[in-house]
């Protein structure tokens, strides 16, 4: 139903549900009659008998009525937007359509919403007119990441004298995605970017020589300057010099999801820090024509749009930026123990730029994340202080095995990575910018390429 769809009306129930609906009135109206007739047969009260046959009569003959009602009514849903960061509403729209030719009475609408978005939203819609249509809306709201259901729609009827509520459920539901929080990021190089590195302009000249040519066959709309006379000759049809060759610039964004890495929970833990951190890093990068790879510890790239693991950047960025989104917004934690398995998948070849988003880390673990360098043309590393999250007023926490957070830094900045430490309250952009004005700085990049 989002979208403004419609739908028909539900399935009335059987008649075993409609006296279920009987409401508390009705069933206390049942109850009476039921005892005034035993009770003019003990006493021989021929009066009181009628008179509890009409107690009785009154709610059964409303759920007749009642189930027997034959509205037709179509409903529609419209989210606005179906999409939202974590902390902003979305408004929902709900359309109820009397379809049929007689008018309805009272009608209540229900729409079901998981608890984290607040209370189920309830609307009462006075007489629909036949052929008329009534418009209701409500927000929604969620702090956490996620994706959560809407709907179906309820409608709810009740008898004049409130003795039966019946509720009828449509069957068609929305869903509502809640994705992390993007910042934006200034836009500056980061270590290992060539010029136009981060523009996605790099260019491989086609021609080495005029031995080393590559031609390819003309093409409506090619310039006939380009025309190869040579390769023409050979070929005995026209051919072109091919264009310099774009080359994309690449980058790996790595999330480290660990369960035992990221200490806390709730949306200002550091877990939820670090996903809203790849996704402002992954979205800046496909922006300046990046070709972006999300990588978690598990060894798993996101899938892409082309099913190649990676997202590309330029044309049609703001779908790939949509996908990349939508896969962060549900991103749990794991269970793995190391770092091995992305470790793995980046020593197949040159990542390009590496940026790093990482939690605690035991000695081990320091030691194998040093050496994903290797295999980067650049990498940047943001490491959570989990202690800094986790600890109580003047108190201070250590994990079992755990590197101090400056011993962790000293170890990637030692393997070539610019490593920089996250505690709360810091923010991305300045991290970035950090980033890029510590690159290149004895400190940094001590110990270089392996």
């Amino acid at each position: 139903m989002s979208g403004g769809g419609r739908e028909g009306a539900p399935e009335r129930d059987g008649l075993r549900a409609a006296l279920a609906g009987l409401t508390t009135r009705g069933r206390s109206f049942l109850a009476a009659g039921l005892a005034a007739a035993v009770c003019s047969y003990l006493l021989g009260q021929a009066d009181l008998l009628r008179v509890g046959l009409l107690l009785a009569a009154l709610p059964l003959v409303c759920v007749l009525v009642l189930h027997r009602t034959r509205y037709r009514v179509a409903g529609s849903r419209t989210l606005a937007p179906a999409r939202v960061p974590a902390g902003t509403e979305s408004r929902v729209r709900l359309g109820m359509e009397n379809i049929s030719r007689l008018p309805t009475g009272v009608l209540m609408l229900q729409d079901r919403v998981p608890y984290v978005l607040g209370p189920r939203p309830r609307f009462v819609l006075d007489r629909v007119e036949a052929g008329g249509r009534r418009e209701v809306s409500y927000r929604v709201r969620s702090d956490l990441r996620g994706r959560y259901p809407l709907g179906p729609l309820q409608l709810r009827l009740s008898d004049p004298f409130g003795m039966c509520e019946l509720t009828r459920s449509f069957s068609a539901s929305d869903t509502l995605t809640v994705v992390p929080r993007v910042e934006p990021l200034p836009a500056v190089r980061q270590v290992g970017e060539a010029a136009g590195y981060g523009d996605g302009r790099q260019h491989s000249p086609a021609l080495a020589g005029e031995d080393d040519v590559i031609p390819r066959g003309y093409r409506h709309g090619d310039d006939l300057r380009r025309i190869h006379w040579r390769s023409t000759a050979r070929y005995g049809e026209l051919m072109v010099r091919r264009e310099e060759q774009p080359q994309k610039a690449r980058c790996t964004v790595l999330l480290d999801t660990r369960e035992d890495a990221h200490p806390g929970a709730g949306p200002d833990s550091a877990f939820e820090w670090a996903v809203a951190g790849a996704a402002s890093t992954a979205l800046h990068l496909l922006e300046r024509g990046f070709s972006v790879r999300l990588l978690t510890d598990t060894g798993s790239s996101v899938p892409g749009p082309d099913g190649a693991g990676s997202f590309a950047g330029g044309t049609g960025s703001a779908d790939a930026a949509g996908l990349l989104l939508d896969t962060l917004a549900v991103v749990e934690r794991s269970e793995e123990h190391g770092l091995s398995a992305a470790y793995d998948v980046l020593r197949g070849g040159n990542e390009g730029l590496l940026v790093g988003f990482f939690g605690d880390l035991d000695e081990e673990q320091a030691v194998v994340a040093g050496r994903m360098r290797q295999r980067s043309g650049a990498a940047v590393a943001f490491v959570l202080d989990g202690d800094a999250w986790t600890r109580g007023p003047g108190g201070i926490r250590f994990s079992d095995g755990q590197v101090p957070l400056a011993e962790r830094l000293q170890l990637l900045r030692k393997a070539g990575w610019t490593a920089l430490p996250v505690t709360p309250g810091d923010t991305l952009p300045a991290l970035w910018r950090a980033a890029a004005e510590h690159a290149g700085t004895p400190e940094t990049v001590a110990g270089g390429r392996s």
